[in-house]
C-alpha cells in the first residue's frame, strides 16, 4: 500500500536517523546492534520510499553516500584553520628535548600530554555545519586543499551528520583516511587478476582512491578513517585536546582507541615503546606517535612557527630495513650536468613497498660506505619514503664482487665528465648534454618554475629526441602542427598544452628565476632575487656585492648566479625568452579601475593577443591568473575557450566575452 506524502516524510525521516545510528554503532563503535539482515531490511524499506517520493530525499541520507557525475577535476578550497606540519624527533631524547621547551616557555604549570598514534594515510578537513557534512578536503599545501567531498562521503565510517549528543555543530574537523592491510591485499588480488598496477602500500592507495574523480570508484575501496584534531567550532571547545577527542566521539567519529593522556615524559616514552613492538598488529600503518600538549589554553600561549605547532611532535619509529644484492650501479645526469649514482638492485619488499632502486648520492659516499657491485646490501627507505643504501653486509662476501666504476665520459652523450676540486660530485661538460636539456627543461615546465600543465618527463623527451626542442624558448615556438606528430598528443591535447606555455609568458618573476636552474637558487631565493633587483636586467648586471647584501644570499649563491649572468650560452638563452614574451621584470604595483580583480584568459582574442590583454589589465590595476580557482574575478573567454570556460561556469564565475571585456577596460 502506497504510504501518503506526509507518512512517508515522517518514516523517511526516521529511517535515516536509524540507519545512521546503526552505521555509527558498526562502522565507528564496532558493536554492531541489529543483524546484516535487519540493517539491510531497513535500507531496502528507504530505498523504495526514496524512490516514490524523490524529492523528500534527505542530503544527509545513506543512500547518497555515492552521489554525483564524475568531475574533471578537483576545485580548490581553503581550509578554516591552516593544516600545519608536525615537526619530527626519532628517539627518546629528542622528544625529552621537546618536553624542555615546553616547559620552559610553560614555567611550572601542570602538564598533561596526549599520545596518539600517527596514521600512515592522507589528511583531510571536514567541514560540518549545522550538524551536516558539506565538505571534505584534502590538505594540499595546508591552506589551500582539494575538494573530495563526494568521495568522502563514500567512507561508512565518516558520518554524513553529527550526532547532537556530541555538542558539535558547525565545526572543522581533521582526520586521516587510510586503507586497512587487509583491504590493500584484497584489492591488489583484484588489481593483478585485472592486469591493472598494484599499489605499493596503503598510504599510496588511500591517497589514489581519495583522488578518483569518479565516486562510484573510491566507493569500491576499503577506505577508513579515525579522526584527531578539532581544528575550528563556532561554539565552544572543550578545554582540552582529549576533552575534544571525547566531544568527537560522542558525535559519531572515529576516534583512536589507542589515544592516552599522560602526565610525565617517562610515561609517554613507556607508551610509544609499546606501541613500536605492538604496531604490526594493528592491522593498518603507522610510521610513529604524536604527542601533543593537552590544555587548549597552554596550545594558545605556545603557538606555532610558520609550518609547525610549538606544542605537537611526530615522534617517528626507526625505518624498515631489508637485505637484497646490489646488481650495478648506473650513474644518472642532472640538469646541472651532476652524474649520481644509482643502486640496482633485486627488488626486495621493505614495509610493504617492493624497492629496485636507491640513490647512492655522490661517489664519495658509493667509497665511504665500502659498497661494491654483487654485495648484499641493507636497505631502508628514509622517512618510509625514500630508499637508500645503508652498508654493504661484509661478512656475506664471495670474493667475486667488483669495485664500482666511477665514468670519466657522461653515459648519455660520452663528453667528458669532470670533477672540479672541492666539488662532491662529476660533471658532463657539455651544456648541449641531451640528458642534461630534458632535466633542464622538466624544471623549467615544473609547478614550482613556469608550470606549463601538460608538459612532462615524456612529452620532453619526444620534443628533444625528435629535435623540435633544444632549450626552453623553444617551447614558445611549437605549433599545433609540431605537437601532432608526437605519440599520444591529440588536437584537443595539443591546444591545452599550447595554451599552458602560452599562460606562462605571464608568470611571475620569481619564478622565471627560479626556472632558470641555476645552481643552488631555489623557489626561496630566486624570489629573494627578483624582489631585490626587480628585473632581469638588473640581475644580470649585478656584482657579488650586490648580489651578497640579499638577506639569506651567501658566497656560493652570488658566485652560482654571476657565473650563470655571464656565461654567453645563458645570456643567449635569456635573450630568446625575452623575445618570446616571458615577463622579464617583477611587476608594478599599480593602483587603477580594477585593482583587486583578477583575471583568467582562455581562448584567442580578436582585438589583441592575450599577453596585450593581460598587459592592459595589469596597467590598470588588476592582476592576470594562469588557472580557475577562488580567487579569480573574471574569466574572459575568447574563441574556443578550452576547459577552463567549462571550469568557470561550474564554479559560478563571471565569464566576460570579448566585447564585454573591452567594455570594462574602457576599449570600446
Amino acid at each position: 500500500m502506497r504510504m501518503d506524502r506526509q507518512s512517508a516524510e515522517s518514516r523517511i525521516r526516521e529511517l535515516v536517523q536509524t540507519i545512521s545510528h546503526h552505521d555509527v554503532m558498526y562502522y565507528v563503535e564496532d558493536s554492531p546492534e541489529v543483524t546484516d539482515r535487519e540493517y539491510d531490511r531497513l535500507m531496502s524499506e528507504l530505498k523504495a520510499l526514496e524512490a516514490e517520493h524523490p524529492d523528500l530525499v534527505l542530503p544527509d541520507s545513506p543512500t547518497q553516500r555515492v552521489s554525483g557525475k564524475a568531475l574533471d577535476e578537483f576545485p580548490q578550497v581553503e581550509h578554516k584553520a591552516a593544516m600545519l606540519s608536525l615537526d619530527n624527533c626519532y628517539s627518546p631524547e629528542e622528544l625529552k628535548e621537546f618536553d624542555s621547551r615546553v616547559r620552559k616557555w610553560l614555567g611550572d604549570e601542570r602538564l598533561d600530554y596526549v599520545v596518539e598514534p600517527k596514521i600512515d594515510g592522507l589528511g583531510i578537513a571536514l567541514l560540518y555545519v549545522d550538524g551536516a557534512l558539506v565538505r571534505g578536503a584534502t590538505r594540499g599545501d595546508g591552506r589551500v586543499g582539494e575538494d573530495v567531498t563526494s568521495n568522502i562521503k563514500t567512507i561508512r565510517s565518516i558520518p554524513l551528520r553529527l550526532r547532537p549528543e556530541g555538542g558539535l555543530r558547525t565545526v572543522e574537523v581533521r582526520g586521516e583516511v587510510y586503507m586497512p592491510s587487509s583491504g590493500l591485499e584484497a584489492l591488489n588480488r583484484e588489481r593483478e587478476a585485472e592486469g591493472e598496477p598494484l599499489f605499493a602500500n596503503t598510504r599510496n592507495a588511500a591517497a589514489g582512491s581519495i583522488r578518483q574523480l569518479d565516486p562510484r570508484v573510491a566507493a569500491s575501496r576499503p577506505l577508513e578513517a579515525y579522526f584527531y584534531t578539532l581544528s575550528y567550532s563556532e561554539g565552544a571547545m572543550p578545554g582540552t585536546h582529549h576533552g575534544c577527542l571525547d566531544a568527537m566521539k560522542a558525535s559519531g567519529l572515529r576516534v583512536s582507541p589507542h589515544t592516552r593522556v599522560f602526565g610525565s615524559m617517562d610515561e609517554v616514552l613507556g607508551h610509544i615503546a609499546l606501541w613500536e613492538s605492538k604496531r604490526d598488529g594493528l592491522g593498518y600503518d603507522i610510521d610513529g606517535m604524536v604527542v601533543k600538549v593537552d590544555s587548549m589554553a597552554q596550545q594558545q600561549r605556545l603557538g606555532h612557527t610558520a609550518k609547525n605547532p610549538r606544542w605537537a611532535v611526530a615522534y617517528k619509529y626507526p625505518p624498515k630495513q631489508a637485505v637484497t644484492r646490489l646488481l650495478d650501479v648506473v650513474f644518472q645526469v642532472g640538469r646541472t650536468g651532476a652524474l649520481t649514482p644509482v643502486a640496482q638492485l633485486e627488488p626486495v619488499e621493505i614495509g610493504g613497498v617492493v624497492v629496485s632502486r636507491a640513490t647512492l648520492h655522490n661517489e664519495d659516499e658509493v667509497r665511504r660506505r665500502g659498497i661494491m657491485v654483487g654485495d648484499m646490501v641493507i636497505i631502508e627507505r628514509a622517512g618510509e619514503v625514500i630508499p637508500q643504501v645503508v652498508r654493504p653486509v661484509v661478512e656475506r662476501r664471495t670474493g667475486e664482487e667488483r669495485e664500482v666504476a666511477v665514468p670519466t665520459t657522461c653515459p648519455a652523450c660520452g663528453s667528458n665528465a669532470v670533477r672540479e676540486e672541492g666539488e662532491a660530485v662529476r660533471r658532463c661538460v657539455n651544456a648541449s648534454c641531451p640528458a642534461q636539456v630534458k632535466e633542464r627543461l622538466a624544471h623549467f615546465c615544473s609547478r614550482d618554475a613556469m608550470d606549463i600543465e601538460g608538459v612532462g618527463p615524456a612529452l620532453i623527451d619526444q620534443l628533444v629526441d625528435k629535435g623540435l626542442v633544444k632549450d626552453a624558448s623553444d617551447l614558445y615556438r611549437l605549433g599545433q602542427e609540431d605537437l601532432l606528430t608526437l605519440e599520444g598528443v591529440a588536437e584537443k591535447s595539443a591546444r591545452n598544452i599550447l595554451e599552458a606555455v602560452e599562460a606562462s609568458r605571464r608568470r611571475d618573476f620569481g619564478r622565471v628565476v627560479h626556472a632558470l636552474g641555476m645552481r643552488h637558487v631555489g623557489r626561496t631565493t630566486a624570489a629573494l632575487l627578483a624582489e631585490r633587483f626587480g628585473s632581469m636586467d638588473s640581475l644580470m648586471s649585478a656584482t657579488d656585492e650586490d648580489l651578497s647584501k640579499v638577506e639569506g644570499i651567501g658566497q656560493v649563491v652570488a658566485e652560482a648566479v654571476r657565473d650563470f649572468m655571464a656565461d654567453e650560452g645563458n645570456r643567449a638563452l635569456l635573450g630568446r625568452l625575452r623575445e618570446a614574451g616571458v615577463s622579464m621584470e617583477g611587476a608594478k604595483r599599480v593602483e587603477g579601475p580594477l585593482s583587486g580583480k583578477t583575471f583568467l584568459f582562455t581562448g584567442e582574442m580578436k582585438s589583441m593577443s592575450r599577453s596585450e590583454a593581460s598587459a592592459l589589465v595589469e596597467s590598470l590595476g588588476g592582476r592576470v591568473g594562469s588557472s580557475v580557482t577562488k580567487g579569480i574575478d573574471y574569466v574572459v573567454a575568447g574563441q574556443d575557450p578550452g576547459s577552463k570556460l567549462e571550469k568557470a561556469r561550474k564554479m559560478n564565475k563571471a565569464v566576460l566575452d570579448e566585447d564585454a571585456f573591452l567594455g570594462l577596460v574602457g576599449r570600446r
